[in-house]
């Protein structure tokens, strides 16, 4: 008999529903407790990853605590923990606490759960509408001014089948020889059209499932390091899938070609102007990471009315720090007519590759 990926069996998609809002769907737990939730489908294991998604249990959890929050409060900020890697073959139960419902505030606690063990945690604070009063104070990091990318492109692995898609945008400063000069942009949307049903709900889950798209990679693109050091290394995290279906030939041939047209590229940079010491450049110079992944992430959601997450969203993500085995990332989002709809942050382990082996203890 298959191995059960899911606590109950899956029901056939909504095709009323865009893809986003089938993968993120929960089920009620209910012979566990009121407020206990699990994932309806199997979970995402990105190539390479230790374990599932970040963004499947950071917008699931947000999912489950908005179902016992009344409609006229939205969250306005979340801080996660990830404790230990979820493991795609076993099902997730999230579980809701209420720890306090206030007129203007109410506070959410959310523990994601395998095998009994916690492998993510976070804290939600949500506000009522408008409870701002007519006087405010209001300002904004105003929108770069970038044209929507054309219809019918591709960018990322995720493109192919997955629930949402990606474009680049840039780097600016991106010959800066300070990393935390520079800021990585990204357009990023789901596919589809989110269903009214959803409301504004769904819409925001979407917002929490790619805010961990590219993230704690920043620091490493920063840095000009890439991800996978070769094709082969890359083939070989795709083909150690636990949930293959998610890829196909056509999506290995495709990464694979991504990367090698990312890594032309950034020699092509290295080679202008720098030709000679590009070419006496020792192996033990060249820095590739040996582990990386999210320890935390923060979202504020600044507009949670004022989007669609199936609509292009503008991502600009930069690094002011990195150091003692990890780094940290800051990243803006605005929507396509320019608001600014969140702010996030992520510290993660960003370790390289050692060219020596580790001393002994003794």
């Amino acid at each position: 008999m298959a191995k059960r990926v899911t606590l109950f069996e899956p029901p056939p998609l909504d095709e009323s529903k865009a893809p986003i809002e089938n993968v993120l769907e929960l089920t009620p737990v209910v012979d566990i407790g009121p407020d206990v939730f699990t994932n309806t489908r199997p979970l995402w294991h990105p190539p390479g990853a230790r374990g599932i998604f970040g963004g499947a249990a950071i917008a699931q959890s947000l999912s489950a605590a908005m179902r016992t929050v009344p409609t006229d409060f939205a969250v306005h900020s979340m801080h996660c923990y990830f404790v230990l890697a979820g493991d795609s073959e076993i099902p997730i139960l999230y579980h809701v606490e209420r720890v306090r419902d206030g007129r203007s505030f109410i506070t959410r606690t959310v523990q994601a759960r395998q095998r009994g063990r916690p492998i993510f945690t976070t804290t939600l604070s949500f506000s009522r509408a408008n409870s701002g009063g007519k006087k405010r104070l209001e300002h904004a990091t105003p929108k770069p001014s970038l044209a929507d990318p054309a219809e019918g492109t591709r960018a990322s692995l995720e493109d192919s089948r997955g629930p949402f898609e990606t474009h680049k945008a840039g780097t600016v400063n991106r010959d800066s020889p300070n990393p935390e000069d520079k800021r990585v942009r990204r357009f990023a949307r789901a596919r589809g059209r989110i269903s009214e049903a959803g409301g504004h709900q769904a819409h925001l889950s979407a917002l929490a499932y790619i805010t961990d798209s590219y993230f704690i990679g920043t620091v490493a693109r920063v840095q000009n390091i890439p991800r996978f050091s070769s094709p082969a290394e890359l083939r070989r995290a795709l083909q150690a899938l636990k949930n293959p279906s998610d890829l196909d030939d056509e999506d290995i041939a495709r990464a694979i070609k991504e990367l090698k047209e990312e890594e032309a590229a950034d020699l092509r940079r290295r080679l202008e102007g720098a030709l000679s010491e590009a070419t006496n450049q020792k192996s033990q110079d060249r820095k590739e990471v040996g582990m990386m992944v999210s320890l935390d992430h923060s979202i504020y959601f600044h507009n949670p009315w004022a989007f669609r997450a199936d609509e292009w969203m503008l991502m600009e993500m930069e690094s002011p720090w990195a150091g003692e085995g990890r780094g940290l990332a800051i990243q803006k989002i605005w929507s396509r007519d320019g608001t600014l709809i969140a702010t996030c942050t992520q510290e993660g382990v960003v370790r390289l590759k050692q060219d020596e082996p580790p001393r002994s203890k003794i």
